[in-house]
């Protein structure tokens, strides 16, 4: 065992620390133990740049006295500490303000069948071991093509974590969990300029992440490819966002549904459940039942559990992302959201990026954005970019220089296609998506 508790022990922890809170006063508590290490390297130019080993742990106490709310940490696991701070969340919940959308999420939602959906594979990497394949990823970038005369690093990085959540409705729970990755980022030039580019794989599972040399190799091919790019007039373009990029336009409408900035009245999908915001060929499924993937669980930081579910159908609003507080705001119940989504799908269209590149036949496929251009009250949307300008359905050359602007409503609902290219990596499959037309301005 890695960690320097054992599941036991931390739920021995909790149930201590949630019968402090009702020595003390509370009328109902929370409590997260979490316990994390990791160990990272990087290497640059063939040299060691980092050896870090990471160790962390943290108890968050959450105490209600009637409507009030009070919430203390600490990362001191000893009893004195663990008193102290129950005491400081309860002074604190005391001295603010009452509301009657506080407490705990509904007793009758927690969650009866706890599972870890097979996310906890330890990897037993020496420094040694994890520096030599970090030298190896870099120096299979290097070695693709002589343009590639420098380099930002690789790293190879490996993370553990447990933790422990329970409640004062007898829920208590043990999760655990692996995040393992290999990265490399180099620069290609050539008489024009420089370019960088990078590549990176992750996983729960070491045997699953792709080769370091592989990595390596497709950073280089990645930084060669932008070499020589020029900016395009300004017009009105079909855009393609690349799969590596997508799932930050899904982000946007995620967030534009989530209960925080519905009951602030701070979105731009406000009432919006039952309308037609995408196409009908449009489907958001949340799965948080997927094994081994991140953004698995059976319940969410309540203790609610989770559940398969449709947000949107046919392109029509299904659902919000609420927590139990979000929810009590908005007259409504949770849909187990707390902490965020859980590994959402977008349904496809086309077998790939190439039949989207075919569809669109002119146009900008953009596979990098900068800036933070958009606001989801309103719905505005600019952002810089790169990427390539196609012609006929064939990648022409690289672009940069120029940036992308619209409406989410109306890029939403111009979405004409969606490509089943998911990256393997990422617990949310949002693979490239095809918006018919955009405003981009460029030279």
């Amino acid at each position: 065992m890695l960690f320097n508790h054992t599941q036991n022990e931390l739920i021995q922890l909790c149930a201590d620390t949630l019968s402090l809170a009702e020595q003390y006063g509370a009328t109902a508590a929370e409590a997260d133990f979490s316990e994390s290490l990791g160990q990272s390297v990087s290497v640059r130019l063939n040299e060691i740049e980092q050896i870090e080993f990471q160790q962390d742990k943290s108890l968050d106490i959450t105490v209600y006295v009637g409507q009030r709310k009070g919430r203390a940490s600490t990362a001191d696991f000893s009893a004195q500490a663990l008193s102290d701070t129950v005491k400081a969340a309860i002074d604190i919940a005391r001295y603010t303000a009452e509301d009657e959308c506080a407490g705990l999420a509904d007793a009758e939602l927690m969650a009866r069948h706890i599972t870890d959906f097979d996310r906890y594979h330890e990897w037993d990497l020496s420094a040694e071991q994890a520096v030599e394949m970090a030298k190896a990823c870099e120096q299979a970038a290097l070695d693709t093509d002589k343009r590639i005369g420098n380099s930002e690093g690789a790293g190879v990085h490996t993370g553990h974590y447990q933790y422990v959540y329970g409640n004062s409705h007898g829920f208590m729970a043990h999760q655990q969990g692996t995040r393992h990755s290999i990265s490399c980022s180099v620069v290609a030039a050539d008489g024009q300029g420089m370019q960088r580019d990078y590549w990176y794989d992750t996983s729960c599972r070491h045997p699953d992440i792709d080769r370091p040399e592989s990595i390596g190799r497709t950073a280089a091919e990645r930084a060669l490819r932008r070499l020589s790019s020029r900016s395009i007039p300004t017009g009105t373009y079909p855009v393609l966002f690349d799969t590596t990029i997508s799932g930050g336009l899904i982000g946007h409408l995620v967030g534009a549904l989530s209960g925080g900035a519905l009951y602030r009245q701070s979105s731009f999908l406000i009432n919006s459940i039952g309308k037609t915001i995408l196409p009908e060929f449009a489907n958001l499924r949340e799965e948080p039942h997927i094994p081994r993937a991140f953004g698995s669980t059976c319940f969410d930081s309540e203790g609610v559990a989770t559940q398969p579910r449709f947000v949107i159908r046919n392109g029509v609003v299904e659902g919000y992302f609420l927590s139990s507080y979000s929810a009590r705001k908005l007259g409504m119940t949770t849909t187990a959201n707390a902490g965020g989504a859980h590994n959402l799908y977008l349904d496809s269209t086309h077998p790939d990026q190439t039949a989207l590149l075919k569809e669109m036949g002119s146009g900008l496929l953009v596979t990098e954005l900068m800036g933070q251009g958009v606001n989801t009250i309103t719905g505005d949307y600019s952002r810089g970019a790169a990427g390539f300008w196609v012609e006929n359905g064939i990648i022409a050359y690289p672009v940069h220089e120029i940036t992308i602007a619209g409406r989410l409503q109306d890029m939403y609902r111009n979405i004409a296609g969606i490509a089943d290219d998911a990256l393997r990596r990422s617990s949310n499959k949002i693979g490239s998506i095809l918006v018919s037309q955009m405003t981009v301005a460029g030279s």
